[in-house]
């Protein structure tokens, strides 16, 4: 690995020699915490994302992408370092560190540094921002005492009812707040502003950059100030129409528990009507607010005359439920909480839609091609490069969602889960298992791994996954 470091460094060296180092393009990085495809570019009708509706419009959007691990940590030190969790090894955790699990492994900005590249991490990039220092040529910044984030004992909140709300026997307060503050009162405003800042000084450098652009919501707590609260009449807000377990779904099947038993003010939950649409009002109100911060920051890059020779990709790190099965949060390998939106747009990039199938391990190598360097070694993803260019192109028949003890595999029409004992014995009896025809049940409200008719079709699919799993763990 550190000798395809030195040979990157050398092309890069004969790359400048040669008077062409203009062509090298910048990379702005957005990613979304919590952010599902629930936008209007994947047809979500119901919710307001018109900036980043215009990036897609000129980009090509991953129609069904998905993470390698529904939870942040591991999630984000997959993505960055280009490798698959590993049962019972690497990136399982919620608090999965890249540099504390791989430290012999170059994670993406790292290795884009070592070929030129001048890179900045502001807001979450990786779950911890002292995760991978050495991956940055500046120390990763986020905001300090923002409403809503523990920043020891001292914790205030903009929307007085937030205040009111507030349960001593939580930590972090009501799980919303909507005060009718300025957008840089909240987490989000601030990264925006400090990346439009950066923007400008490196808009001036006479190098690459790698702009790490990471937005905080619409993670909980649904905070966002009363204006894009005010985008949505509650009352017009669509529920879930499956608002039930999967039938014959294994008792194990659960979703993360972070909004009960950290926040306050949650009256009705899972259930009741009033909570899933203050919920899911919430949330949209916090996915319009980050849409606005992300169209200020596409107008800056398009002032400064950087957008033309930027490559630019947005991302959410998992997906989330939205009171489907009485569901919130993430945590499983139900569609819901695996599906993600990528949206990537780059100079010679076929704009449009992309029906294959995609996961996190391939932006690592993509991102090598699409700024001429050789993807290092360790990378266990596919590049999508060919798929940008023809929306036609093959390119994986399967992608691998995983949770903790739960590992996923998922083809085009169907998704597969197995559960493991502690110790990730293949050899032994699964603890459960699941699976969902997409063709004719995409909500997956129906279990049919124990159905005699699947019996075929959930042999192949627990091998191929287990032929994944084997691979990744040799």
């Amino acid at each position: 690995m550190k000798k395809s470091i030195l040979m990157s460094v050398f092309l890069l060296l004969v790359f400048y020699a040669s008077g062409t180092a203009e062509k090298q393009p910048n990379i702005l990085f957005i990613a979304v915490d919590d952010l599902r495809p629930e936008l209007g570019c994947y047809g979500a009708a119901e919710i307001i994302t018109p900036n980043i509706d215009k990036i897609a419009e000129d980009g090509a959007v991953f129609l069904n992408a998905y993470c390698n691990a529904s939870v942040c940590g591991a999630s984000r030190a997959s993505l960055m370092t280009g490798i698959y969790p590993i049962p019972n090894k690497r990136f399982i955790n919620y608090l999965a560190r890249a540099d504390k699990e791989v430290p012999e492994v170059a994670t993406l900005a790292e290795y884009l540094k070592a070929n030129g590249y001048h890179t900045i991490s502001n807001g979450k990039i990786f779950h911890h921002q002292e995760d991978s220092p050495q991956s940055w040529s500046e120390p990763a910044w986020r905001p300090t005492s923002i409403p809503g984030i523990i920043n020891d004992d001292d914790l205030v909140w903009h929307a007085p009812l937030a205040n009111e709300l507030h349960d001593d026997t939580t930590k972090r307060g009501p799980f919303y707040d909507e005060a009718d503050v300025p957008d840089n009162a909240y987490a989000d405003g601030q990264i925006t502003d400090k990346t439009i800042e950066d923007l400008r000084r490196l808009a001036q450098m006479d190098i690459p950059f790698f702009l790490g652009y990471g937005l905080i919501k619409p993670h909980l707590p649904f905070n966002a100030p009363k204006k894009y609260w005010d985008l949505y009449e509650r009352q017009n807000i669509p529920l879930a129409n499956n608002r039930y377990k999967p039938d014959n779904a294994p008792k194990i099947l659960k979703t993360s528990t972070e909004l009960r038993s950290q926040y306050s003010a949650h009256e009705g939950f899972p259930t009741e009507d009033n909570f899933h649409r203050i919920a899911r009002h919430g949330y949209f109100a916090c996915v319009s607010y980050i849409d606005a911060q992300i169209g200020r920051v596409m107008d800056e890059l398009e002032a400064l005359g950087l957008a033309k020779n930027t490559i630019v990709v947005l991302w959410g790190d998992h997906g989330w439920h939205l009171g489907e099965h009485n569901f919130w949060g993430k945590h499983n390998t139900l569609d819901n909480a695996a599906h993600v939106p990528l949206i990537v747009r780059a100079p010679n990039v076929k704009k449009g839609k992309r029906t294959q199938l995609v996961d996190f391990v391939d932006l690592y190598p993509t991102i090598c091609e699409l700024t001429n360097m050789e993807i290092p070694e360790h990378c266990q993803g596919g590049s999508m490069l060919e798929v940008l260019k023809d929306s036609e192109a093959v390119h994986k028949s399967a992608v691998y969602p995983g949770f903790r003890n739960m590992s996923a595999v998922k083809t085009q029409d169907f998704l597969y889960t197995q559960w493991y004992d502690k110790n990730w014995n293949f050899d032994t009896p699964k603890r459960a298992r699941m699976m969902y025809d997409h063709r004719v049940d995409k909500a997956e409200n129906n279990n049919i791994a124990e159905e005699v008719e699947y019996t075929e079709k959930v042999k192949m699919m627990s091998e191929i996954l287990e032929h994944h799993l084997r691979q990744i763990v040799e």
